[in-house]
Parts: structure tokens; sequence; C-alpha cells
């Protein structure tokens, strides 16, 4: 047990989970955890973290505001997938070193996607509201049997979802910076632009990281490029799609319904949007499985031990 390092969770999650506290107290016996659920930014999250050698974050800011506060912070484990809310160049400035794994809640993810997909095309949400409203009538809908899915971002996540797919012999579609052609080849996958992508798929689901290559990713002019019948999932980052531009297309026939996990501003602030019954709303649970939080717990504890304690 490292009885003289102090560290610090700030997941909301993992303080929750019995399981991970007791495995990351069996090895280090100074741990402050987030047990008021609190949601730590600025300056809560530098009286949070100060004072502390180590910490496990999760979707906090880490920037250089907040490192230039913490001078006895000298490691980070990543709890979850992605690092666009935390400033490497802040890390280097500051010498904090960072431990990170990714694709640790790819099935998490990735089952949530197919989820998405069944429901929406089965006019689930809009039929549930109907039923409580007093309405009965049957929605036709269709097979996620045989669609096309476009994946953009075919990373860990990705990759699992083409996995995923396979049982329905739906044709795929994907755009990534990287080639992976082996796993195109085997999967009988296409790689193809954003364009054609957009322009073919039935079922459009993004699996990429939020950084300036990204933002607004899916603006007015890409999305127009959809089909009316398509669906658009996102469970990856909020700031990756126009979100007014796509409350209009919901509202007038030019898409037929979507699904987003994540949002610019979270909670999002736009009632129009979350109302529509050819949309679903979830609050940022991509990763919210028991075994997904058991799997990036862990990870963040092996990250912790990974670190130089010196």
């Amino acid at each position: 047990m490292n009885k003289n390092i102090s560290v610090a969770v700030t997941s909301k999650s993992f303080s929750k989970n019995t399981i991970l506290r007791g495995e990351l107290l069996s090895k280090y016996k100074n741990v402050t955890f987030n047990d008021q659920g609190l949601k730590l930014q600025g300056d809560s999250l530098v009286e949070f973290l100060n004072g502390h050698d180590k910490a496990i974050t999760a979707l906090e800011n880490i920037d250089d505001s907040v490192l230039g506060q913490l001078p006895t912070l000298k490691a980070i484990s990543k709890y979850g997938v992605g690092l666009d809310m935390i400033d490497m160049e802040a890390m280097n400035k500051y010498g904090v070193k960072l431990s990170w794994k990714g694709g640790v809640n790819r099935r998490s993810v990735s089952e949530l996607v197919i989820s998405f997909s069944i429901a929406l095309l089965r006019h689930v949400p809009a039929s549930h509201r109907e039923v409580l409203s007093g309405t009965w009538r049957q929605h036709v809908g269709g097979h996620l049997s045989g669609k096309t899915v476009g994946i953009i971002g075919c990373g860990f996540i990705g990759k699992d979802l083409v996995k995923l797919l396979q049982p329905f012999g739906c044709p795929i579609l994907v755009n990534d910076i990287k080639r992976y052609d082996d796993f195109y080849e085997q999967y009988n996958i296409k790689a193809v632009d954003k364009e054609e992508l957009l322009s073919k798929s039935d079922i459009v689901t993004l699996h990429v990281p939020l950084d300036g290559s990204t933002e607004n990713m899916l603006s007015s002019e890409r999305l127009a490029l959809m089909k009316p019948t398509a669906i658009l999932i996102n469970v990856a980052r909020g700031g990756l799609i126009d979100e007014e531009a796509l409350k209009n297309m919901l509202l007038d026939g030019k898409l037929a319904a979507a699904a987003l996990d994540v949002f610019a501003i979270e909670p999002p602030q736009d009632k129009e949007l979350l109302k529509l019954p050819n949309f679903i709303v979830t609050p940022h649970i991509g990763g919210s499985a028991n075994e997904a939080i058991l799997a990036m717990g862990r990870a963040a504890i092996d990250g912790l031990d990974c670190v130089n304690d010196e």
C-alpha cells in the first residue's frame, strides 16, 4: 500500500462504485472521493485536487489555469476515453504525467449505438410517447438488417461496432484519418470520404474525438447530404454536430431521426429539440454500464500504479 501518496478521484461513477473504491483503497490509503457528486470545474476542481499527489479524472477540463494552481500534483490517470479535455501542453509545462488506456468502454458504447439504431428504426420513442398520451396506433418501422451503416471514426469503438453489426448483414462504410486496410478487408468494409458516407448511409454514427479538425464536423452543409430517411447517432463528443441545423432538419422531415448522448453544452438547453418525437436524448451514458465502469476504473487504478512515484 502507498501510505504516503494522496489520490483524488473526481469521477462520480467511480466514487459510487464499492468494488473500485475497495480496489483503490487496497493500494492507496489517502484517497479523496467525489462522494457529494459535485460537477467539478475551474475553482471547484482546483479546490478538490489541491494537496494531492495523483488524480483520477474523467470529463473535467484539465488546463493551464487548473494545473498552475496544483504544485503537488504529479500524475493524472484518465478514467474513460478521450483526451480532448486534457491540455497536453500544460501537462508538459508543469511536469504532470498522464496515464491513459484507450477503448476500455468500447462494448458499452457500441451496444448503445445498436440500441439507438433499432429503437429509432422501429419508432420506439414516438410510440412510447403516444401510448402514454392515450393514443394507440401501430407505427410501421424497418429492420436494422441490411441497412447501410456509415461509421465516422474506426478506432476502438468503431471496430467493435463493426463486429456487432455482422449478424445484421449491414453494408458498412467508414471514414477515418487512418487506414486499417487489413481490418476493412476482413469485414468487407469500404473506406470513403465523408461526403459519400453521408449521402449513402441509412445510419450515420460518430466515433471521433473533439479537436480543431472535428469541431462542427457535421455542419449544416454536410448534414444536408444525408438521406431524408436516414438516422444520425452521436455517442462520441458534443460539438461535432451543428445542433440547430440538426433540429431544423428533424422538424422539416429532411432527416428521419437522431439520437444524441452528448452535446456541445451539457445538459442541453434546447427544449424544442429534446421534445421531438423522432429524437432520443440520453445524459452522456455511453460508458455507463456496470462492466464498463469496472473496466475503466481498473484501467485508471493500473495507470496510477504505472506512473513513477518519484
